[in-house]
């Protein structure tokens, strides 16, 4: 029986999507009221919607656009809002006010508050500076930087001139940061000299100057966050100081003026089986699908002050800085969630009234493992909303949040990914919260559960496909020719379907549950399982720190292995294991349950928080994994490796 955990209040209808529905009623006379009737005719008139959300959101260009798409059937290839010109930056920097733009904290203790005027200010500086060192449209600027408030700086001036932005965090390998960059050939790398985690200091010089020389195509290299005295004597090939580079007297800010589908951003596959896939997301495509999500799914308004705990090597910190084009107040914070105490991030939303909270699935799930108990602390009177990604929140999670975080509060579980810089699934301020459901499809997201057949499901698991095209499909992959790996990622599975790669199941009312990747399916007997499912069942035993299973092939078929991460010194026995399989089996199924329980020190993730599954399928199978160095731990998968359990 399905748990509504939370009501909206339906008479306030000052809400963007309750305004949205007004419209369209009124623009098409129509009578929609429900949230249903609105998605269905998004996704019916695709032109119509995104012609409204291009309206609603008062996205500012030099040329109008005379159609909407040519063929929204058409994926890959559909061309959206074909004769518009626009730039990304000038639509972020719109406000040029006194009202906070940035509110920025380290684990340090260091804060920032940057208003619009000044941001606008830093800006148009540090353009002055790229145009007079010769950068101009198209070529590619990337940051090698913690979450800092240069790091938006630096990409909006790119995004100014049309330059094409990509980033990483300072906490990657260096072989992880070559085999991204060096595909894009920047020309100048914004890089910090070091940075702090969890209370300890990491002198980044080593591994930049390594990074600088091995990509030849770096011209500038323009240093930031130089906090340790003993850095400043230290030098690297074509390097100035951040402070030194941005112009003291700047010439006008210009926008360039380019096409709806110019070049953003690079974003990168994980590339754990493989070197990573540098995926291109347009301007216009990027703006009108965030835009859409934080007015009409997150209700995002200008008094808000929207916080998402991300690095810059995460699509959300790409979603998060575009809450500027709303003119919200954006929340960077560099550092541990836990450091320098467990509450810190909890703390902040009082500090900083913080009114949208962002974060992981992992970071939930962290605190309700910890026992922190927020609302005991804290007041959280500005928090409205709480935001969930990464990995499927569970059902117990959904309980902690609102037995201990706050009651009166929309959790929003959302899922999408780097593919498409957005969601697909994910909140909505007028639908109730039912517990361990995603609220909702996206507007404009033509979204099924597809079985082998193309068939689309209804309360079963299947394939996430998205039918129909949408603005912030990539443009391409860069050096992909033809498109030919393009097409193979992600329609050659359902042909004029865009192919997720997640196991999807949407019931009748339009709540959706994410059971996790599909390419790591457990399939034990023919029959689709998702790993989602068994790590909800277990995550209330106490004993259990974390865990990660696959299926290996095995005599023909396929075996479900369980590794386990005990806690504290806590040794496996058959008490534990066979506690562990009843569990299984009374809250999944007989089918759900592993063959083989495995106890392992540690279990590989990549540096966005996420579990690494099929890599660990792959290692057991004495495949090799091309691109370990994107993994926050990769030297955990040589014991992976040699595990003599596997062997029989």
């Amino acid at each position: 029986m399905d748990k509504i955990l939370w009501k909206p209040n339906l008479s306030n209808d000052k809400n963007h999507i309750s305004r949205l529905i007004n419209i369209v009623n009124e623009r098409y006379n129509l009578e929609i009221k429900e949230y249903s009737d609105l998605y269905n005719w998004s996704i019916n008139y695709p032109e119509k919607f995104w012609e409204q959300t291009w309206k609603y959101s008062h996205i500012i260009s030099s040329a109008n656009y005379t159609s909407i798409v040519d063929d929204v059937k058409k994926m890959p290839g559909a061309s959206w809002f074909p004769d518009a010109k626009l730039n990304f930056a000038e639509n972020l920097l719109r406000y040029k006010d006194n009202k906070p733009a940035i509110y920025y904290k380290s684990e340090t203790g260091k804060s920032e508050t940057i208003t619009y005027r000044e941001l606008f200010n830093s800006v148009e500086a540090l353009t002055h500076s790229l145009r007079s060192i010769g950068i101009s449209k198209g070529d590619r600027i990337v940051g090698y930087m913690p979450n800092i408030p240069e790091a938006v700086i630096a990409m909006l001036s790119a995004a100014s001139i049309g330059a094409i932005w990509s980033s990483t965090s300072p906490d990657f390998g260096v072989k992880g940061v070559l085999d991204r960059f060096s595909q894009i050939q920047p020309k100048v790398i914004f890089a910090t000299a070091g940075y702090s985690y969890n209370g300890k200091f990491y002198n980044t010089f080593e591994k930049l100057s390594t990074i600088v020389s091995n990509i030849k195509s770096i011209e500038k290299v323009v240093i930031t966050n130089i906090s340790d005295e003993n850095l400043e004597n230290q030098k690297i090939k074509n390097s100035i100081h951040y402070k030194n580079f941005i112009s003291k007297r700047p010439k006008k800010l210009k926008f360039e003026q380019l096409p709806f589908n110019y070049p953003l951003y690079i974003l990168y596959s994980s590339g754990t089986t493989g070197l990573p896939k540098s995926i291109v997301h347009s301007a216009g495509g990027t703006l009108i699908q965030h835009l859409k999500e934080l007015y009409f799914h997150c209700d995002l308004h200008r008094d808000d002050n929207i916080f998402y705990f991300t690095t810059c090597g995460w699509m959300m910190w790409n979603w998060l800085v575009t809450s500027l084009a709303v003119g919200s107040t954006i929340t960077l914070y560099d550092g541990s969630p836990f450091f320098p105490s467990k509450e810190n991030l909890w703390k902040m939303v009082d500090d900083l009234s913080i009114s949208v909270f962002g974060t992981s699935a992992k970071y939930i799930e962290a605190c309700k493992n910890e026992h922190i108990i927020p609302k005991k602390q804290y007041h959280l009177k500005s928090l409205r909303s709480i935001l969930s990604t990464g990995s499927p929140l569970i059902e117990e999670c959904f309980d902690y949040v609102y037995e201990n975080v706050k009651k009166d509060i929309l959790l929003g579980s959302i899922s999408g990914g780097t593919d498409i810089i957005s969601c697909f699934v994910l909140l909505n301020p007028i639908l109730p919260i039912v517990r361990g459901e995603i609220q909702c499809r996206g507007l404009g997201m033509d979204v099924k559960s597809f079985d082998k057949n193309k068939k689309s499901l209804v309360g079963k698991k299947g394939e996430l496909v998205c039918s129909t095209a949408f603005p912030s499909i990539p443009i391409y992959f860069w050096n992909d020719k033809e498109n030919k790996k393009f097409k193979e990622t992600y329609f050659k599975t359902f042909p004029g379907s865009w192919h997720h790669g997640d196991l999807i199941s949407i019931n009748k009312r339009g709540g959706v549950k994410i059971y996790g990747r599909s390419d790591t399916t457990l399939n034990p007997g023919g029959v689709r399982i998702g790993t989602a499912e068994i790590y909800r069942a277990i995550s209330s035993l106490s004993y259990l720190d974390d865990s990660l299973v696959i299926g290996q092939e095995w005599n023909n078929d396929q075996r479900v292995i369980l590794f386990v991460k005990l806690k504290d010194s806590i040794q496996m026995n058959k008490k534990i294991e066979k506690e562990i399989k009843s569990t299984i089996r009374s809250e999944c199924s007989h089918r759900h349950v592993p063959e083989k329980i495995i106890k392992v020190s540690e279990v590989p993730y990549t540096m966005n928080g996420k579990k690494v599954e099929l890599a660990v399928k792959q290692i057991i199978e004495k495949k090799s994994v091309l691109n370990a160095d994107a993994l926050k731990n990769p030297d955990i998968l040589e014991y992976y490796k040699n595990i003599p359990e596997l062997e029989n």
